[in-house]
């Protein structure tokens, strides 16, 4: 027997159960029932007297004592059931079958000494038990103490497949084990960590003596999956670093001195400046930069961007930032213009809507090396835009990206541009450590001295005429107001008509202030006039559906009203308060809703509610909606793991991350003795398999 034979082969198995339990539970080979891990335990350990129960006990629980006496009732329409009396020495308890009565008539032992074992319940003055567990052998009653719980389902409950024959098959199987699986993990880092030896793992997970087998056992098995995980994506960076050429970038001058001592509109945060030096770092070696850049709404990324492709210049290279829409693209272009203005620095953009003669005059700029950086959407990655030297690429909210492109942004230079990933949709720390691993992470958690923190409050339709007058008030003081609606596919007409809605309830009430409207069913040519109306302070209000959720960049604006809050995700409503609050002046996010609302959008306002970070934000949205839908990978199996959590895990996650890279840098190729069981697991095991790491 190996782990790869079909569970038909077992004992008390054959073809037709086996077909059953692979098609309700997706058991198939003897490595899955051996992972087919129990979702809880009954504690055997304690033995509980009837005198000493004063209330229904919570769990299920075991008692010793004798059966007196046993009598078949008739109920119901010639319906029978099994009563019985059951005791020791404290008192008398109920006994009821409803099922199998002739059969348990005959089975049951009289006055002799038994365990009973199931859920107590108390009517009529009575403890009583139904359809208790019997065991008459001592060794059998107390084996494990803690029994396994395994999934089932009634379809194969109905087959006699329940938990007691999983509880059977399983413990069977683990008498092979010594033969069926080794060690995967070197010596001297079970020793090092405190970690279970693998054999003992699967023996504690599923019939462990305590519950502190179970949690070291339960620790060993999480910890092999996360490390092997791990692996993966660490051979993969370590192939990167080793592999992928870069052009290296020794020197900072003139055109980043100049612009940081005579143009820096303010003085970079600490965060800022941390995440500079990471990248310089990077760029000076010869091998191809890798990094992820996260920073919340508003942090400054755009300024880091700005900065490292100055170095880039510095060093006799071309950039570009290559953004997911035409309106990103734009705002990217106006700030980094404006940034650069009086410093001589040309700067083109690239987009869909670029007139011929445009880029006819940018394509010949690009190759004879007269324009340093470009900014644009996906139009930088067509045939005709050639480089004269790319040297850094630096990509915005790259999930937006397909695998196809960004390689195809890789092969503008023989040697790889220096890769910059921005995003400003902040990945949990977990997510970060797993999915992006191959990739050196920078957070930029700190914000400009200079922003204040946006107030957000939650309210409803009641007070939508006090929510009105604020607005109001704040458009007398100058500023300018966002209403956004939601967006949902499945309705287009019904949200139109919301939208439509929404837009008039705003001109009644605001009839001396200029309103304009964007969303989604408009031209790019209606929407973007519509856009500049509102950015140059023409219109005090726009009213929106999440078209806006990036792109736009008006300091002035200082309220957010999201109608219908509980219609958004919370990262999605995160990034939309990332709208306002761009300026010196205090910004206020309100979030309307009705007045009944789910237990999941009560914790997305609260949390919205409480704070600003980003990070913590994530956190809560991945507890709420899993961590496949925060990569929107959801659909591939991106959580494939059996026993560890992205949620509750991190600790094992991080320590098994530093585990991985403690032995890549002392051995690289896992050639080391020591290595080599790992070497071989991971070879038959993970190779090829690890997809994951081709797509971050």
């Amino acid at each position: 027997m190996t782990l790869e034979t079909s569970i038909e082969f077992l004992k008390n198995i054959g073809t037709e159960r086996a077909k059953l339990i692979k098609n309700v539970l997706g058991i198939s080979t003897v490595e899955d029932l051996l992972t087919f891990y129990p979702i809880r335990y009954i504690d055997k350990s304690k033995i509980y007297k009837i005198g000493a129960l004063t209330k229904e006990p919570d769990a299920d629980i075991q008692l010793r004592g004798k059966i007196t006496d046993i009598q078949e009732v008739v109920y119901e329409k010639g319906k029978k059931r099994l009563s019985a009396k059951f005791r020791d020495e404290t008192g008398t308890m109920d006994l009821v079958w409803f099922r199998y009565t002739n059969w348990m008539k005959e089975a049951i032992p009289l006055n002799k000494e038994i365990f009973i074992f199931g859920k107590v319940s108390f009517f009529n003055g009575n403890f009583s038990m139904s359809h208790p567990e019997i065991e008459a052998d001592e060794k059998k009653a107390l084996y494990g103490t803690l029994l396994p719980v395994y999934p089932g389902s009634e379809k194969l409950s109905k087959r006699g497949i329940s938990n007691k024959f999983f509880q059977n098959v399983i413990y069977s199987l683990l008498k092979d084990l010594p033969n069926l699986i080794s060690e995967n993990l070197p010596n001297y880092l079970m020793k090092s960590l405190k970690l279970m030896d693998r054999i003992n793992a699967y023996y504690d997970i599923h019939f462990p003596k305590n519950f502190k087998q179970f949690e070291e056992a339960d620790r060993r098995l999480k910890f092999e999956e996360a490390f092997f995980f791990q692996l993966g994506y660490g051979l993969k960076k370590l192939h990167q670093k080793t592999k992928s050429f870069g052009n290296p970038f020794p020197i900072v001058g003139d055109y980043f001195n100049n612009f940081y001592e005579n143009n820096l509109p303010f003085e970079l945060t600490n965060a800022q400046k941390r995440v500079l030096k990471e990248i310089r770092t990077d760029m000076k070696r010869s091998t191809q930069m890798n990094r992820l850049l996260q920073g919340d709404v508003g942090s400054g990324k755009t300024m880091v961007a700005l900065l490292t492709m100055l170095i880039a210049m510095d060093n006799g290279f071309q950039s570009c930032l290559m953004a997911p829409t035409e309106i990103l693209a734009q705002q990217h272009f106006n700030s980094i213009q404006e940034l650069l203005e009086n410093t001589g620095i040309k700067v083109r953009l690239l987009t869909g809507s670029s007139k011929t003669k445009e880029r006819k005059i940018i394509h010949e700029e690009l190759e004879n090396g007269e324009l340093s950086i470009l900014i644009g959407t996906h139009a930088i990655l067509e045939d005709k835009v050639k480089f004269k030297n790319l040297g850094l690429a630096i990509i915005d909210e790259q999930h937006r990206f397909g695998v196809a492109q960004r390689a195809k942004l890789w092969a503008k230079n023989n040697i790889p541009p220096h890769i910059l990933v921005m995003t400003a949709t902040p990945i949990p720390r977990t997510l970060a450590m797993s999915f992006y691993s191959d990739l050196d992470v920078s957070v930029i958690d700190e914000l400009p001295s200079n922003r204040k923190p946006i107030i957000t409050a939650h309210r409803r339709e009641k007070d939508r005429l006090s929510v009105y007058n604020f607005c109001r008030e704040e458009i007398e003081k100058g500023r300018q107001i966002y209403f956004v609606y939601p967006l949902i596919e499945e309705s287009e007409t019904l949200d139109y008509k919301n939208l439509m809605e929404g837009l008039e309830s705003v001109m009644n009430f605001f009839k001396s202030y200029n309103v304009t409207m964007v969303h989604g069913r408009m031209k790019p040519a209606e929407k973007d006039i519509n856009m500049q109306f509102f950015a140059s302070g023409q219109a005090q209000i726009m009213v929106a559906t999440t078209v806006i959720e990036v792109g736009v960049n008006v300091p002035n604006a200082s309220v957010m009203v999201i109608e219908s809050s509980e219609r958004f995700g919370l990262s999605q409503l995160h990034q939309l308060r990332g709208r306002v609050g761009r300026g010196a002046e205090q910004s206020y996010c309100i979030l309307m809703s009705d007045d009944k609302l789910s237990k999941e959008s009560r914790t997305r306002i609260k949390t919205m509610v409480q704070t600003n970070d980003g990070f913590k934000i994530s956190e809560v949205d991945m507890e709420l909606r899993g961590p496949g839908d925060i990569l929107g990978t959801q659909q591939s199996g991106v959580v494939d793991f059996k026993k560890l959590s992205l949620i509750e895990d991190s600790a094992i996650i991080k320590a098994s991350k530093l585990a991985v890279e403690k032995i890549l840098e002392q051995d690289s190729l896992l050639n080391h003795p020591d290595n080599q069981m790992m070497k071989q697991y991971y070879i038959r095991q993970y190779k090829g398999k690890n997809k994951w790491a081709q797509i971050s």
